[in-house]
């Protein structure tokens, strides 16, 4: 069952394809820090050619990074606390392989890259990534392929400044505002700006417990006006955002295709990732 005050079991599905790097290195840093169960799991065809030397290598990232030494053998890769499962599966149809094992293993946190197209090429490609989030109940963090986002592919540097967290009455904000901090405090960083957005009068903002923790600051924003999402976009891009975190409503959300949910919308035309929280 997932833990929604500490990351435990962390999985990425990896498609091999260029562009997947920086959804990987998050990822791998987060369980790194988090000291969790990384799960890296490539489906492909039937027939496909997929062979185990193309997953990327954990070792060869880590000594990159530095964490580890460039001759370093699989018992240094374990001091550091992070545990690694490399899984390959064939199958007709990879999003129902996915899911078979999100729902033997129940992470904690999906990390998943995505396209962010539109049209017909988000019923081709989006698909997948909105079905295995809904899916996982867990929280899914979406790692847009255009951008570096707030870990550095080549370095491993985490630089998470500035976290926009979009807040309402419904879905029930606190899970979104919790996993913020959670992942803040799992990367171990010290000064954050952590930025309460509610699109409405201030005085109809919801109340939510913030914790303390010196070198925190928690800023109430409030902007008036119906769009919503375009709110939330362009009060990102203003403030430099470094991780938007949103609550959801799990089926009521990703799946609602026709229409498609504050948080997808959001994940579409965002600058940074965005962590989506299913509210309890």
């Amino acid at each position: 069952m997932m833990n929604p005050s500490q990351i435990l079991r962390i999985f990425h599905p990896a498609d091999f394809t260029k562009g997947d790097e920086n959804a990987y290195a998050h990822a791998l840093r987060i369980a790194l820090d988090a000291k969790a169960f990384f799960s890296l799991v490539h489906v492909g065809g039937l027939n496909s050619d997929d062979h185990w030397d193309d997953f990327p290598g954990i070792r060869e990232t880590l000594s990159r990074w530095g964490v580890i030494s460039a001759v370093a053998h699989r018992a240094e890769v374990s001091r550091t606390g992070l545990k690694v499962e490399k899984v390959q599966r064939r199958g007709r149809d990879p999003v129902e392989s996915i899911l078979a094992y999100l729902e033997e293993h129940e992470p904690d946190l999906v990390v998943l890259s995505t396209h962010q197209r539109t049209g017909l090429s988000r019923w081709i490609h989006g698909a997948m990534a909105e079905k295995i989030s809904h899916a996982s109940k867990a929280m899914t963090l979406f790692v847009p392929r255009r951008v570096s986002g707030f870990v550095s592919a080549e370095t491993g540097r985490v630089r998470l400044q500035t976290v926009l967290v979009p807040i309402d009455h419904t879905p029930r904000p606190q899970a979104a505002v919790d996993a913020a901090v959670l992942f803040a405090s799992t990367l171990g960083c010290k000064e954050v700006r952590f930025l309460l957005l509610f699109v409405g009068p201030e005085e109809d903002a919801p109340e939510v417990h913030l914790p303390k923790q010196e070198g925190w600051v928690f800023e109430n924003q409030t902007w008036g006006g119906a769009t919503v999402v375009d709110h939330i976009l362009a009060t990102a891009e203003a403030n430099d955002v470094d991780l938007i975190v949103m609550s959801t409503l799990g089926s009521h959300g990703f799946l609602d295709a026709l229409r498609g949910s504050t948080t997808e919308r959001v994940v579409r035309g965002a600058q940074c990732p965005v962590l989506a929280v299913n509210a309890p």
